[in-house]
C-alpha cells in the first residue's frame, strides 16, 4: 500500500513543481541519496523496500535424503545419529543427566558427502534446517557478519515454531572462513564475527524449545580456532573420508539405480577402479558413463562408456592436441615402460594404456588397484618408484636420453623416497629431518633413487618383444587393454625370467 502510494504520489509532485518552473535538480539528487541509503540499510537488516521481512537466503527446501540414500560412511553415520538422538530422546537424557551436545564438526576432504549427512539429520529429526556457507558472513561492514550470525539463529527458531517443530539445525558450510584461528592483533571484522557465533553457540541451553543443533563441515580443521573446538561448543568431530572398495560400490549402485546398464557392467570392478575417489566423483563417474552412452545414442550404458567416464573424471576431458608421430612413439614408449613393471611388481594392475590425450597428459597408464592400501613397507614403495621411474628408464633405452615427460614421475619418486627416510626405513635409520643435515637425507634419497634405476634398467632390457608388439597396437588404435597387455607378456613367457633377480628391497 506505501508503494502504491509513492509510486503515485511523487509524480504528481514533480509535475507541480515543473509547472511552477522551480528547479527540481537538487531535490531529486537529494532524494536519490535517501534512497541509496534506505535499499542498503534495508539489504543490512534483511527487509524490503517496504520494511516487510524477505525471503530468507538460509532456509533450504524441505527433501527427501535420508542416510541410507548416502553410501558408505556407515561409521560417521553412526556417530552423527548417537548425536542426533540427543534432540530425539530428551526423557533418557534427563534420567541421565547428559547435556545435551551443542556442536558437531564433520570434516574430511571435498565431495564426501559432509551437506548430504546435514540434510539427512535434519530428517532424521524432523528438525527445521537452515544453511549457510561461511562465506556469507564475509563482508567488508563493520558488524555485518555478527548480524547475520544473529539472524540465522533466529531464522531457525521461527522456522521450528511456525512448523510446530520441537528442534532446528543450522549448517555451517566451509566454517574455517569465520572460524580461523584468531591471531590476537588488531581485531578484524571476522573476530566479531567468530565471537558472535561463540556467544550463540554458549547460549543454547538443555531447556530451550525449540533446541538448536549446530553441523558445521570443514576440509582444514587445523585452521580452526580452539576456542570453536573445545568441548561445550563443538563436541563431536566426526570424519567422513574417503570411501574404501565396498562404499564406493555401494555409492555406484545408488547411483546407477534407475539407469538402463549393459549385464556386462560390474560395478564391483569399477568400485576396484576408483581408488581415492570421493562420492562426488564417483557420482559423476556414473552421470558421464550415461552422457557417453547417449552421446553415441546406445540403447544400455557399456563398460566402455564407465572406462572414459573414469578417465574424465580422473584426467580430464580429451584434449584437441595433435602429436607427432615421432611425439606419439615416445610418449607409447614411455607409458609401455610404465606399464611393464607395474604388471611385474604388482601383477594385474594395468586397467589400460593409452595414447589418448587428457588435461594435461599425452599419454597414461590406468592403474587397477588389487587392494585398498593406507599402510605401505618399504618394499611397495620401492616397487611403486619402480613404476614411476620407468617411464624415463624406457626413453633412455631406446631413445638415449630423458624428456620434460617424467617430470611428474620424478616428483612422486622423489615425495616417496623421503617417505622411506621419514619413516626410519633407510640406512640412516630412525630419524628426525631436523635433527641431520639436509646434504645426509639428500644422498640417501640419491642412493635409492639411483639403486631403483639400475633396477628399473634390468628388468625393462628383457622385455624387446613386448615393446615393439604393444607399441604397434598402441599407435595404431591409441588404446590397449589390461588384458591384452598381460596376454603379450604370457606368450612371450618373459613373466617368470625374472625370478633370478628379487624386485624387493635389498637388505
Amino acid at each position: 500500500m506505501v508503494k502504491e502510494i509513492l509510486f503515485g504520489a511523487v509524480p504528481a509532485v514533480i509535475v507541480f513543481l515543473l509547472f511552477l518552473k522551480v528547479n527540481i535538480g537538487p531535490f531529486l539528487l537529494f532524494a536519490a541519496v535517501l534512497g541509496g541509503i534506505y535499499v542498503l540499510l534495508s539489504r543490512q537488516a534483511g527487509t524490503g523496500f517496504a520494511g516487510k521481512a524477505t525471503r530468507s537466503r538460509h532456509i533450504v527446501p524441505k527433501t527427501n535424503i535420508q542416510f541410507s540414500d548416502i553410501g558408505g560412511q556407515e561409521r560417521a553415520k553412526r556417530e552423527l545419529k548417537e548425536a542426533l538422538d540427543f534432540l530425539i530422546k530428551k526423557d533418557k537424557i534427563r534420567h541421565y543427566g547428559i547435556r545435551p551436545i551443542k556442536g558437531v564438526l564433520l570434516t574430511g576432504p571435498p565431495g564426501t558427502g559432509k551437506t548430504l549427512m546435514a540434510k539427512a539429520a535434519a530428517n532424521y529429526t524432523n528438525s527445521a534446517f537452515v544453511a549457510a556457507s561461511g562465506s556469507q558472513f564475509v563482508e567488508m561492514y563493520v558488524g555485518v557478519g555478527a548480524q547475520r550470525i544473529r539472524e540465522l539463529f533466529r531464522e531457525v527458531k521461527q522456522l521450528a515454531e511456525k512448523n510446530g517443530q520441537d528442534s532446528g539445525i543450522i549448517f555451517i558450510d566451509e566454517i574455517e572462513v569465520i572460524g580461523g584461528k584468531r591471531d590476537g592483533q588488531q581485531q578484524r571484522e571476522y573476530d566479531q564475527t567468530l565471537n558472535q557465533l561463540l556467544t550463540e553457540m554458549d547460549g543454547i541451553g538443555s531447556t530451550d524449545n525449540p533446541r538448536i543443533l549446530l553441523i558445521a563441515a570443514t576440509n582444514r580443521k587445523d585452521m580452526l580456532d580452539p576456542a570453536l573446538l573445545r568441548p561445550g561448543r563443538f563436541d563431536r568431530h566426526i570424519v567422513v573420508d574417503l570411501p574404501d572398495r565396498k562404499a564406493r560400490e555401494q555409492i555406484l549402485r545408488i547411483h546407477a539405480a534407475g539407469k538402463p546398464l549393459a549385464d556386462d557392467v560390474d560395478l564391483e570392478k569399477i568400485a576396484q577402479e576408483t581408488f581415492g575417489f570421493s562420492g562426488a566423483q564417483l557420482e559423476s563417474v556414473v552421470n558421464e558413463a550415461a552422457i557417453y552412452a547417449m552421446r553415441e545414442q546406445s540403447e544400455t550404458i557399456s563398460p566402455r562408456h564407465f572406462a572414459l567416464a573414469v578417465d574424465k573424471v580422473m584426467m580430464g576431458e580429451q584434449t584437441d592436441r595433435e602429436a607427432t608421430v615421432e611425439e606419439k612413439r615416445r610418449v607409447a614408449i614411455h607409458e609401455l615402460g610404465h606399464a611393464i613393471i607395474s604388471e611385474q611388481v604388482r601383477p594385474g594392475s594395468v586397467s589400460q594404456v593409452t595414447l589418448t590425450p587428457r588435461g594435461q597428459a599425452l599419454g597414461y597408464v590406468r592403474q587397477n588397484p588389487l587392494e585398498d592400501r593406507y599402510l605401505y613397507t618399504k618394499e611397495a614403495l620401492e616397487q611403486q618408484i619402480m613404476v614411476c621411474l620407468g617411464g624415463a628408464v624406457a626413453e633412455e633405452i631406446y631413445y638415449g636420453g630423458r624428456s620434460t615427460g617424467s617430470k611428474n614421475d620424478f616428483e612422486q619418486a622423489l615425495a616417496m623416497a623421503h617417505e622411506i627416510v621419514q619413516s626410519g626405513m633407510s640406512r640412516l635409520g630412525i630419524v628426525h629431518l631436523s635433527y641431520i643435515a639436509k646434504s645426509q637425507v639428500h644422498e640417501e634419497v640419491n642412493r635409492i633413487l639411483e639403486e631403483l634405476l639400475e633396477r628399473t634398467r634390468w628388468v625393462l632390457r628383457q622385455f624387446d618383444p613386448v615393446f615393439a608388439n604393444s607399441l604397434q597396437i598402441l599407435l595404431e588404435k591409441e588404446v590397449l587393454s589390461g588384458d591384452v597387455f598381460r596376454r603379450m607378456l604370457h606368450e612371450q613367457q618373459l613373466v617368470g625370467s625374472l625370478s633370478a633377480q628379487p624386485l624387493a628391497g635389498r637388505g
